[in-house]
């Protein structure tokens, strides 16, 4: 009697197994089908369901999320999902799939360095897979590329700084050059003032006599200046006939 309900217990665990496995693989194509059709969130929750069945041993729903979060262009979540898989128990064949697809996340999002290491994980698991071969090729041929501009960038940048500095010490010297000029300029028109006040200075004062004297002479010149242009005029008035 014991043992038969050990039986019947054994067939009930058998039976419920069998039931979430039929639940999962219905919720798998389900969303099989939405991602065909290009509705990757719709497959992303009939995934979730189909991993939600804790009975389940297999990691393809977890790995379909994935799938269908990059399609969604959400290249960190994706990049999370893969990384959760890959420090589960796997395959080889397993993990050289979820490194493959962890490093074309890391590859969208532009963290080239992370996707060649993931690359490079996903060949040490299958070092035949010729789409990893070439997507590693080309993580590093970019990443190469990258360095390379953002030397060139410091290069011109150097330069430009280079020439900034330049230009500033340029100016700078103008600058002292006009300070110099300036104060030449200065300086020769305070040293013509300082001549010309000197020779004020210098020039002879006249006295109050001497003043009074020279108007003098000078209101007798006009008079007779005035008395010359009279005889003149009066001159002027004679007329003088000549003869033939």
């Amino acid at each position: 009697m014991k043992w038969y309900k050990l039986f019947i217990l054994f067939i009930l665990s058998v039976l419920s197994v069998s039931v979430y496995a039929q639940k999962e693989r219905k919720y798998i194509r389900e969303g099989n089908r939405e991602f065909e059709d290009g509705n990757f969130e719709d497959s992303e929750i009939a995934y979730r369901k189909a991993a939600d069945l804790e009975k389940t041993k297999t990691h393809k729903p977890a790995f379909n999320i994935g799938d269908a979060l990059y399609k969604q262009e959400k290249y960190d979540d994706a990049a999370s999902q893969f990384q959760s898989i890959a420090e589960s128990e796997l395959s080889k064949d397993e993990k050289a799939k979820v490194f493959h697809n962890l490093g074309n996340s890391f590859l969208q999002n532009n963290k080239l360095q992370e996707s060649i290491e993931a690359y490079k994980n996903a060949l040490r698991n299958n070092p035949n897979d010729l789409d990893t071969k070439y997507n590693l090729a080309y993580a590093q041929k970019k990443l190469q590329q990258q360095q390379q501009n953002q030397d060139q960038n410091k290069d011109q940048n150097k330069d430009q700084n280079q020439q900034d500095q330049n230009k500033d010490q340029n100016k700078d010297q103008q600058d002292n050059n006009q300070d110099q000029q300036n104060k030449q300029d200065q300086n020769k028109q305070d040293k013509q003032d300082q001549n010309q006040e000197q020779q004020q200075q210098q020039q002879p004062k006249i006295s109050k006599e001497d003043a009074e004297r020279i108007l003098q002479a000078l209101a007798n010149d006009e008079k007779k200046t005035q008395q010359k242009v009279k005889e003149q005029k009066a001159a002027a008035k004679v007329k003088v006939e000549k003869e033939w």
